[in-house]
């Protein structure tokens, strides 16, 4: 009597063999989650080595801050601003053009190309160091995201008039070296990442919230992105934050 109680102490329920397998799945996706992660530093840690001979590649477009500004006492301010919010574009010709369509035919128009938005994230990094004067030239905003279905703060510079389109030749004047075996270890870990059902594993047990991504895809991609405008001065901003960092500490 014993032994047969023994015996079926032993065998694990079909739940139980379950709950095991899935344990496993869980820490197998945990382990590669956090190798791409190591091998991505890796990579991004490679150093830079200088090209004996640079070459152009095409055009690179950006902002700088314009004549009138450049002769003002303010000029050093400005350029430090846009240091934190400038944004860059690539093309193989100079023209930075894209297809639309009009009237039924294909023509070419401008690209866009704005200033940086800070993502709330990018607004308390300590590395950025925005000053309180420089605080007082962006304006808070909330813009939702149709796929998380939650609103996102973000901060606009109010004054972009300050800043001129440019464009110039974009001269390769570095390379990286490119190690082969590192290479294809990182595209096998992150194509396993990338899976469907891996993906929905990261989401609930990572970040702590369950995503139907398929129904939301196809619910969401229809709707636009709709932006919520905080009626604050950049002052009052300023005056906000400064009051959340009192009471943090």
């Amino acid at each position: 009597m014993e032994k047969d109680h023994l015996l079926y102490s032993r065998i694990r329920s079909l739940r139980s063999r379950k709950r095991i397998i899935k344990k496993d799945v869980e820490k197998q996706i945990r382990k590669k989650y956090k190798r791409r992660n190591e091998l991505w530093k890796i990579k991004r840690d490679i150093p830079w080595i200088p090209l004996e001979e640079p070459y152009q590649r095409g055009f690179v477009r950006f902002f700088a801050i314009t004549e009138d500004v450049k002769q003002t006492k303010d000029a050093e301010f400005f350029e430090g601003i846009l240091k934190k919010i400038n944004t860059f574009m690539y093309s193989e010709v100079r023209h930075f053009l894209k297809k639309k369509k009009k009237f039924g035919r294909r023509i070419y128009v401008e690209k866009d190309q704005k200033l940086k938005s800070l993502s709330s994230y990018e607004w308390n990094n300590p590395t950025i160091q925005l000053t309180q004067r420089e605080i007082q030239y962006f304006l808070k905003r909330k813009e939702y995201c149709p796929f998380r279905k939650m609103y996102y703060d973000y901060y606009d510079f109010i004054e972009p008039w300050r800043f001129i389109l440019r464009i110039k030749p974009n001269m390769i004047t570095h390379y990286k070296p490119v190690n082969s075996e590192l290479e294809k270890e990182y595209a096998e870990v992150e194509y396993y990442i990338k899976q469907y059902k891996v993906q929905g594993i990261i989401q609930k047990k990572f970040y702590g919230k369950s995503n139907s991504w398929k129904t939301e895809y196809k619910t969401d991609l229809i709707k636009s992105i709709r932006y919520f405008h905080y009626k604050m001065s950049a002052t009052e901003i300023a005056e906000s934050l400064e009051d959340d960092y009192v009471r943090k500490f």
